[in-house]
């Protein structure tokens, strides 16, 4: 049967992560970033906790999204307690990249 006539066959998230490597490594990442978040969370004041949000990880520099100019300021400020945060919790972080996000109208 010729591949371009075979029926598409849906498969949940997990399936296709068992089925790929390369989307694995991506759902680790996710997941990896996700957690390192959660662990520095108490250390970003609580009302400035929805303005931050997990980004990439590449090679050792970790990315936070910030939601705008004034929250990049006071996380900048907040860099050094979260690096060390997060290698005494046994992450290897080079360093932490902040990135603002720009809202699409």
């Amino acid at each position: 049967m010729d591949s371009s006539h075979r029926p598409h066959r849906a498969v949940t998230f997990n399936q296709a992560v068992e089925n790929s490597p390369s989307l694995a490594r991506l759902a680790g990442l996710v997941q990896d970033s996700n957690d390192r978040l959660k662990a520095i969370e108490s250390l970003i004041p609580e009302a400035l906790r929805p303005s931050v949000q997990a980004g990439p990880i590449d090679e050792g520099v970790w990315c936070l999204l910030v939601s705008s100019n004034a929250a990049a300021a006071k996380v900048r400020q907040l860099l050094p307690l979260i690096q060390s945060r997060l290698t005494g919790k046994g992450w290897k972080v080079t360093s932490i990249r902040l990135k603002i996000l720009i809202a699409r109208k």
